[in-house]
């Protein structure tokens, strides 16, 4: 199951970077995760400073 952000998102950005299959970009009001092309690796997760990414 992929990993989504949740509204606690503060778009810096970090997650985005860390991605290691670019699933991650910067979406209305946040950042969103593309369920597509997540390999949920949790890297995203590990890196994001507010603790917003979690499996969906």
């Amino acid at each position: 199951m992929a990993y989504v952000i949740s509204d606690a998102c503060v778009s810096c950005g970090a997650c985005e970077s860390a991605c290691p299959t670019g699933a991650i970009s910067q979406g209305d009001s946040q950042f969103v995760i593309d369920a597509n092309t997540c390999i949920d690796c949790g890297s995203c997760a590990d890196t994001c400073p507010t603790g917003a990414i979690s499996q969906g």
